[in-house]
């Protein structure tokens, strides 16, 4: 069984836990594209098999989220799970929000929270904080497709749809969202509705999965790759499929790889007139 689970991902549980929950059904190695905060839910796409192969892939693709922001209250971790203070800030207006939301998209700098997997040094942020260490992590571009604000909560939140690239990180935004209306904000909710192909509306919870149903919520690996599709003849997929190269006509880039009996093997590649087969994912 290879292929991708859409997972809706709890409030409070590990990524890491979500995947062992289907490890121990499936009984095959797995991974999660792409890891939610423990306070975060919604769509964590989890990697069954060779499909664990594409995890670069997923990681550069669009990701869409609602955020609830909160102003006039900060926080270490830039959220409410780490320690707040409130009341230290004004908190804007809708039409003073909307004025500064194209200031935050585009492709920006942005500093990354203290509290987060960054490495530094060998260390992961989130331990030297916890330790009280001082340190500054560099800005790192990212790219913020958009940021909608969806309404107002209550008197001193509002929630905002946020399309983004892969390593942004949202309380990075509502820190930043705060500080150029001279205020300050934390991020309270976060649900990720949309990670590259997979979508909400394909998500299950894992409390839902047994190892008799998991069949049913299984996407297979070569639906989710925009490529072309190739079936090579028989004498070229001796070749191909032995690791070695044949030669092609097609335009240089990568294409979906298939079997001379139809069933998908996994991604080629065509360069300078030459074709061979990249990685396997069946």
């Amino acid at each position: 069984m290879t292929g991708f689970i859409v997972v809706d991902k709890s409030v409070g549980a590990s990524s890491a836990q979500e995947v062992n929950i289907i490890k121990k059904l499936i009984g095959k190695p797995c991974g999660h594209m792409g890891t939610l905060d423990p306070m975060a839910s919604g769509v964590l796409p989890v990697a069954i098999g060779n499909a664990a192969r594409l995890f670069d892939y997923f990681l550069a693709k669009r990701k869409t989220y609602i955020a609830t922001f909160i102003f006039g209250s900060d926080s270490d971790t830039l959220d409410t799970t780490g320690t707040v203070k409130e009341n230290i800030g004004v908190i804007p207006s809708e039409e003073r929000i909307l004025e500064i939301i194209p200031e935050l998209c585009g492709q920006i700098m942005q500093v990354p929270p203290k509290y987060s997997a960054k490495n530094i040094n060998g260390k992961r942020g989130y331990q030297l904080a916890r330790e009280g260490v001082e340190f500054e992590l560099i800005p790192k571009k990212v790219d913020i497709f958009n940021i909608k604000l969806i309404e107002k909560v209550s008197p001193n939140s509002f929630s905002f749809e946020i399309e983004c690239g892969g390593g942004t990180y949202i309380r990075s935004i509502a820190r930043d969202m705060g500080a150029k209306l001279g205020t300050y904000a934390i991020m309270s909710a976060l649900v990720r509705t949309k990670s590259g192909c997979f979508d909400i509306s394909q998500a299950v919870k894992t409390q839902a999965l047994t190892a008799e149903n998991l069949k049913e919520h299984l996407i297979a690996t070569d639906s989710v790759l925009p490529y072309e599709s190739i079936r090579p003849m028989d004498r070229e997929a001796f070749k191909l499929f032995n690791g070695l190269s044949v030669k092609s006509e097609l335009s240089d880039g990568i294409y979906k790889i298939y079997y001379t009996d139809g069933s998908f093997y996994g991604l080629a590649e065509v360069k300078h007139n030459l074709l061979k087969v990249r990685t396997k994912l069946c």
